[in-house]
């Protein structure tokens, strides 16, 4: 939110520079997140003077160029060429002295320097209005008031205005200050805990009174619960124009661009009191009646962007006696706005409900500075006063007549809300006692009205513009703001308890992997666990939002893939294309009326897993390195004996998933082309899901058992051994353990040869074996025994073959 200082001292007379008061009000919980300075006129006409043509004659080298003298209020004239038709001796012009800089309209800055133009010296330029930013006309250089005298600085001659602007992060509960008079309020607040008294200045409608009563429109509110309170005011006679200097300065300085006076003060009012307007011209209200209403699901209606729009059947409409107008509190409608042709305008203050506001605006994906407004809340005691306040500087500027009674349409006046704080309470939240006096003092400045007070508390009254503060929780929040969280003593000890954790914490056993895939080159992501709903749906148990942020957020993951998929199709545009990240996360699911949330790793695998370089060659991810990785997950874990088996998943085309006493602890494969086809990825991702829930009873269910490391050394032997090629090493390998169980330790097999010097239907098998006593060193009988054994059975069982 953007607010101007120089609006801000309208309602507070302070003389602090721009700096100490971004600093007041980020302590007062208005986070002040820059200060950006503002000039009506880019450049400020900074090295623009006033100057007195002397002489003006026809450049000798160019038949559309003149070649002037001068005087610039410097001891001799200078020479300037112009090729402006107007250009005359004994005009005061603008004057753009060398090195001064100028800007296009685009923003571009150029600058000012001394040349030869067809072979004449020119030492400056005479300027017309578009070329120093005060008007849009080129037609000729702009010829100023005859008295002026040369070399007064233009700055002093226009009516340049310098402000300063604060951007602030305003917190979504902050309501009452999304306005310069809100925040002018809080400013206020903070400056009398300084002992220093400023008097809040609002805007007079003391002199608010009717012309005649000559256009009078009807209203008719049908549905009071979601428009509480309407007001209106009719104005005739008014002339639709560009507004003056002074209103289009505040609006550009907070980044509004002007559209045309009406329009403009119903912007200035918004942003001045927090009060959204809408003027309507009243030449197109069918019926010179108002209703508002809700009109039936799928009406069609053409906002102020030309856009169509579908209706809802809960959508507010304002209405005249054939048709919608506007969508109430959100955008106007394209056939009932202010244009220059309109003489008489219905203007309309209201306060909505804020409910209803949020759900039109989301649904329509319209996002306005009004809706913004009505969906937080605005002051419903506000509303009038605000009117009156647009529809005099209507009058004021634009002309025309007040031609009719405030329509006031407020049923129901709302009860203002009722807290009692405790001074208990008060000390055990800040955790420091704050005087009695001071308490009394914070609340008042903030107009929160006491009504009596007992030695235990305060009862109070809460003004309604704070619709944020509804518990006595809330008005600790308020007293320390503004007392000042700096003021706050923390004490020098501090105090701390232990707490017992189990190894098998959730967040433990996570460090524990993450460490394990960081080490591998793993990058962590976390991403959003709202999805489209293309991507989930209700046949899937997935869970819609009552209220989405946006038809891209509406709807909670079912599964990890999607969101993971919308990382790596995010990277690969922007050509990081080797990827291997692991996500924490969960999914929602709806079964049965009731919801689940499940936790799940997941990891992705896109690319090379290695990249090139002058000693080895870059390798490309495959299914049997995620395998590998996945295995070490387990292995480090301490899961062992899985059963595996292929995978049926069309989020995969081809996969393994690893089960344990019938549950799937992990799913792993190749991410199907559908599924990548959905994000426009173009090459190949392996994906694995973890069922992290599963992994972690698991994990705590396992017994760790240690042993020393033995004194005695390993002994290893080979066999190549000639097999038939429908031998598998599974064979070799069980075969080994039921032959020797004690000494056994290892079986590896680290070579397979197969080739023309072998027997037809042969292959060879390299195979070693570890063998080792654990209470005594082997001798050379024993080890020759145990191979023995071991060949006969290869032998005996594979009919294999000593090479």
């Amino acid at each position: 939110m953007k607010i101007s200082y120089n609006w801000l001292k309208q309602f507070l007379q302070i003389d602090w520079d721009a700096q100490k008061t971004g600093e007041l009000l980020t302590d007062l919980g208005l986070e002040v997140e820059g200060i950006t300075p503002f000039e009506s006129v880019k450049g400020g006409l900074k090295g623009i003077v006033v100057g007195h043509v002397l002489t003006c004659e026809p450049h000798p080298n160019a038949d559309r160029l003149k070649l002037t003298t001068v005087d610039i209020g410097q001891e001799a004239p200078v020479q300037i060429v112009c090729g402006a038709p107007n250009v005359a001796a004994g005009q005061k012009v603008p004057v753009a002295t060398v090195g001064t800089t100028l800007f296009t309209k685009e923003g571009e800055a150029w600058v000012i320097k001394k040349g030869k133009i067809r072979g004449e010296v020119s030492q400056g330029m005479i300027c017309a209005e578009d070329e120093i930013g005060l008007g849009d006309s080129h037609d000729g250089i702009m010829v100023l008031n005859e008295e002026l005298v040369p070399g007064t600085p233009c700055a002093k001659v226009f009516d340049i205005e310098n402000d300063e602007v604060f951007e602030i992060g305003l917190t979504p509960n902050r309501a009452d200050a999304m306005s310069h008079f809100g925040v002018a309020r809080d400013l206020k607040a903070g400056l009398e805990q300084q002992e220093i008294q400023k008097e809040l200045v609002t805007p007079s409608v003391s002199n608010f009174s009717i012309d005649n009563r000559s256009l009078k429109v009807d209203v008719e509110v049908m549905e009071s619960e979601l428009a509480p309170r309407y007001c209106g005011v009719t104005i005739n006679n008014l002339v639709v124009q560009d507004s003056p200097d002074w209103l289009k300065n505040r609006l550009k300085a907070i980044g509004l661009a002007p559209i045309n006076n009406v329009v403009d003060v119903t912007n200035y009012v918004l942003h001045e009191l927090g009060q959204p307007l809408h003027a309507f011209d009243a030449s197109k209200i069918k019926g010179n009646k108002v209703e508002v209403k809700t009109l039936p699901s799928g009406t069609k209606f053409t906002t102020l962007d030309e856009v169509e729009r579908e209706l809802h059947e809960d959508d507010l409409m304002i209405c005249d006696a054939e048709k919608p107008m506007c969508i109430a509190g959100v955008f106007g409608g394209i056939h009932s706005g202010v244009t220059e042709h309109t003489t008489s305008i219905f203007l309309e203050s209201a306060y909505f409900d804020p409910v209803s506001i949020r759900k039109t605006a989301k649904r329509h994906g319209l996002n306005t500075d009004a809706s913004f407004r009505f969906e937080r809340g605005i002051d419903i005691n506000l509303t009038k006063y605000a009117l009156k306040r647009a529809a005099l500087l209507i009058r004021e500027i634009a002309g025309g007549y007040i031609t009719s009674e405030i329509v006031d349409l407020f049923p129901k006046k709302p009860q203002e809300r009722q807290v009692f704080l405790t001074f208990n309470k008060i000390n055990s939240l800040i955790g420091q006692e704050i005087p009695r006096d001071t308490i009394k003092s914070i609340l008042s400045s903030l107009e929160i009205r006491i009504n009596n007070v007992t030695e235990s508390g305060l009862g109070l009254t809460i003004p309604m513009y704070r619709v944020d503060v509804t518990r006595e929780v809330d008005v600790i929040e308020e007293i320390l703001r503004v007392y000042g969280y700096n003021n706050i003593d923390f004490k020098e000890k501090l105090n701390a308890s232990i707490a017992k954790t189990s190894r098998f914490e959730n967040y433990r056993i996570q460090d524990i992997v993450g460490n394990l895939l960081a080490s591998k080159g793993f990058y962590e992501i976390m991403t959003n666990s709202l999805v489209a709903n293309t991507m989930s749906s209700e046949e899937d148990g997935a869970v819609q939002m009552l209220n989405p942020l946006s038809s891209d957020l509406s709807v909670l993951r079912t599964s990890m893939l999607h969101s993971g998929l919308q990382t790596v199709s995010y990277n690969h545009n922007r050509q990081k294309t080797d990827l291997k990240l692991f996500e924490f996360g969960k999914t929602y699911h709806k079964v049965d009326g009731a919801y689940q949330e499940n936790q799940h790793l997941a990891i992705f695998v896109s690319g090379d897993r290695t990249q090139s370089s002058w000693a080895v060659a870059a390798k490309k991810s495959e299914f049997f390195y995620l395998k590998g990785i996945v295995e070490n997950v387990f292995e480090r874990l301490g899961i062992r004996d899985l059963d595996t088996q292929p995978l049926s998943n069309p989020g995969y085309s081809e996969g393994i998933s690893y089960t344990k006493n019938d549950t799937v602890l992990v799913s792993l494969g190749l991410v199907s082309k559908a599924a990548l086809k959905q994000f426009d990825i173009k090459q190949e991702v392996f994906y694995a899901d973890l069922n992290w829930d599963a992994l972690l009873k698991l994990v705590s269910t396992q017994n760790v058992a240690f042993k020393e490391i033995p004194r005695f050394p390993e002994v290893t032997r080979d066999f190549a051994l000639l097999l038939d090629e429908s031998v598998s090493f599974q064979k070799v390998y069980d075969i080994a353990w039921n032959t020797e169980r004690k000494l056994l330790k290892k079986v590896n097999l680290f070579d397979v040869y197969t080739g023309n010097k072998l027997p037809e239907g042969k292959k060879s098998y390299a195979v070693s074996f570890t063998l080792m006593d654990e209470k005594k060193t082997l001798t050379d009988k024993q080890i020759d025994k145990i191979m023995g054994k071991l060949l006969a059975q290869y032998q005996k069982e594979l009919g294999a073959e000593l090479r």
